[in-house]
């Protein structure tokens, strides 16, 4: 069973801000009310609302969802109350609790019950809050996955329940891995032979043509790099219920079935998606009939992707699907990604459904109404209810949160649009651009030669792309200014040293900083983005004045919040001393890049994961380890005297490989401990009036970052 310290451990790596001391009151007192129960399997009862609330940890849930888990069984079996529940744990708590209780004991397996029907009571047990649905479905996850424990026939009257109810229900939510872990578990237990007989078929199939899928996922990433794509790609073999369902369907056998396989590729913007469809499409030929778009056209419970199935030269067929990883963080979770938290607050997804509003729309609206079927269809007509959709003179869509102004419709059509922007006409009438638009209303932007983004634009936009380009286009017209301020900062500051701030001078200070140019460092000075001191110090270290006291090792890194982990990311290798900025990862805390790192524009599609970073002033411990890159003279005595030179400046070699050797020259990776970035600097200079030393560079590879972003 997971401790409670475990599973709060788990909450905090999405949720730093949570209420432990709660978690762990809920966790004790389910223990005690649960105290002499067992399960069908022997264990203690209340490992199982410990398995479930592990469960919503993975779908980075809010701290009531899984104080909810823990208790969902108390008030229907032991002797607590709702009033108890709610006086030590609060009413929203009690009133999830109670509403999971009248979900557990609804009659939903009834071979006389229309499945449309149980659908209805579903929906309208869950119309308070739909995380009752969410605890619900992580209960019954857990129950099928330990559902040998039980009776045989106890075994197969849940699987059938599950395989006609609960299964169907995840998929309609849009919650697309659990459906189809709950139908491969009811699966097992309704057809075990069934899905053995699959399972062989597919190991038969490998050893015949060897791993398909591996060469065909390498094949996609080789035709997307060719086509300057950014994207991941992943490959699997269709579950065996999957798998079994079309046999049924296709009435054939599983040696004519072609598409059992499928990939799925995940790109950066919406634009890559079609780009990527190019690119597949030319490289292997498309199925007629078998392309869907659901990226123009989505799903009514959120989905977005790019459906098609194309076939190689053996003729053997494999479906694609193309998202972005929003559209695929909704696919797979459906609801529940209205619901998750990132670093304390609540994730912001542009495909995520508003179930809160849905579902009170739907009591509401159809209490009463014994038409089953229009009720459900009725559903899937509700769900997009926190998002506005707008149309260009041209009859485009353009897709905006709801609040959204012409000045957001405007950037999200062209940045130099919304630049130029100076008005907008909403359904022919003229309107102020702070005006709030509404679903289905048609947009006429007006431009005007010789406009510039104002400070005000800032108060009117409401989108990150809109804002982020004023803020730019701001910054660039401020330049000039900052420049000059930035002059006189810097002949300021190296007077004070008794030195010139020379164009020589600066342009080193630039080079270090890793600024470009010297009026590139001016401008960040002018505009306090960094700090004369740091200039000073970047061309003349010795003279800048010493750092005061020791930096413990967990307190390195300011803006991390208490109990938060750090690591520096493997791609970039961030010293103490160079700007910072970190990206929160799913059981890691955060990772900390250098605020130039090329590994950043992997996260460009998600704010929510950034964190304002900066290390803590003062000495830090020799500890981060940094690569260099050296290519040195193959001659007797190069290599001690490089390593004395390392061992002369305080530097520890952690690792030393040899990456190329010729007659005259051998390439060298140096792995050094150093204090911070003075202490780089400082080691590169020895390294450099070495003679010996043809070249020295400092190595960083974007690449090692990669399966950080696939993380989330």
């Amino acid at each position: 069973m997971i401790a409670a310290e475990d599973l709060v451990a788990l909450v905090r790596n999405y949720n730093p801000k949570t209420n432990a001391d709660l978690i762990r009151a809920a966790y004790a007192y389910g223990d005690r009310m649960h105290d002499g129960q067992v399960r069908h399997s022997g264990e203690p009862y209340f490992t199982h609302p410990v398995a479930v609330a592990a469960i919503l940890t993975e779908q980075q849930l809010d701290d009531a969802t899984i104080i909810t888990a823990l208790l969902h069984d108390t008030i229907e079996d032991t002797k607590s109350t709702y009033s108890e529940v709610s006086r030590q744990f609060g009413p929203e708590v009690a009133m999830l609790v109670d509403g999971v209780t009248k979900l557990t004991n609804l009659q939903l397996s009834s071979s006389e019950t229309k499945q449309a029907e149980n659908f209805r009571k579903l929906f309208m047990a869950m119309s308070k809050d739909l995380r009752v649905i969410l605890v619900k479905l992580a209960d019954r996850l857990h129950n099928m996955r330990t559902i040998k424990a039980m009776r045989p026939e106890k075994q197969h009257q849940k699987a059938r329940e599950t395989m006609d109810i609960y299964a169907p229900l995840a998929g309609r939510m849009g919650m697309q891995w659990m459906r189809e872990e709950l139908e491969d578990l009811a699966f097992r237990v309704l057809n075990p032979e069934g899905r053995a007989s699959i399972i062989r078929r597919f190991i038969t199939l490998q050893k015949e043509a060897g791993d398909v899928i591996h060469r065909i996922t390498s094949d996609m990433r080789h035709e997307l790099e060719k086509a300057g794509i950014e994207a991941e790609v992943f490959g699997r073999a269709k579950k065996p219920y999957s798998v079994w369902r079309k046999m049924q369907e296709k009435e054939m056998g599983f040696s004519r079935l072609s598409d059992i396989y499928g990939f799925r590729v995940i790109t950066r913007t919406e634009q890559d998606c079609y780009q990527a469809l190019g690119a597949i499409h030319h490289r292997w030929k498309s199925v007629p009939g078998r392309f869907k778009d659901y990226i123009s056209q989505p799903k009514s419970n959120g989905y977005r992707s790019i459906h098609t199935t194309v076939s190689g030269r053996d003729g053997k067929r494999v479906e694609v699907q193309i998202r972005t990883r929003q559209m695929h963080d909704v696919a797979e979770t459906g609801v529940a990604a209205h619901w998750s938290y990132r670093d304390g607050v609540r994730s912001e997804n542009p495909f995520a459904v508003d179930p809160v509003r849905w579902i009170a729309s739907l009591t509401e609206q159809f209490d009463g109404e014994d038409d089953h079927d229009e009720f459900l269809e009725a559903v899937k007509l509700e769900m997009y209810t926190d998002q506005v959709f707008c149309f260009t003179p041209k009859g485009d869509v353009v897709k905006l949160p709801r609040g959204a102004t012409p000045l957001d419709f405007a950037y999200a059509i062209h940045t130099r649009i919304g630049s130029a922007c100076v008005g907008a006409k909403i359904d022919g009438l003229r309107v102020p651009l702070w005006t709030r638009m509404k679903n289905g209303q048609s947009v006429d932007i007006i431009t005007a030669e010789g406009q510039t983004p104002q400070a005000t634009w800032l108060d009117i936009a409401t989108t990150g792309k809109a804002k982020t380009a004023i803020r730019r286009a701001l910054r660039e017209a401020n330049r000039e200014r900052f420049v000059k301020l930035g002059q006189e900062l810097a002949r300021s500051a190296f007077e004070n040293v008794g030195k010139k701030a020379s164009d020589k001078a600066l342009e080193k200070a630039a080079r270090t900083l890793r600024l470009g140019d010297r009026e590139t460092l001016l401008a960040r000075l002018g505009s306090a983005e960094i700090t004369a001191r740091e200039v000073v110090q970047a061309v003349y270290p010795d003279l800048a004045p010493a750092k005061a006291g020791d930096i413990d090792l967990k307190r390195a890194v300011v803006g991390i919040t208490e109990g938060q982990s750090f690591e520096r990311a493997p791609c970039c290798q961030p010293l103490p001393g160079e700007r910072i900025v970190g990206i929160t990862q799913r059981g890691r805390g955060v990772i900390v890049h250098s605020i130039d790192c090329a590994a950043l524009a992997t996260f460009e599609d998600q704010p929510t994961r950034w964190l304002d970073l900066q290390w803590a002033t003062g000495n830090h411990a020799p500890i981060y380890a940094v690569s260099l890159d050296m290519t040195i003279g193959n001659d007797a005595g190069v290599l001690g005297r490089i390593c004395t030179l390392i061992g002369e400046q305080k530097a520890n070699i952690s690792d030393l490989k040899f990456e190329d050797r010729k007659p005259d020259f051998y390439r060298v990776l140096l792995d050094i401990e150093l204090r911070d970035a003075e202490h780089l600097h400082s080691v590169i200079s020895a390294l450099e009036a070495e003679r010996d030393v043809a070249t020295i560079d400092r190595r960083r590879n974007p690449s090692l970052s990669v399966a950080q972003a696939a993380a989330e």
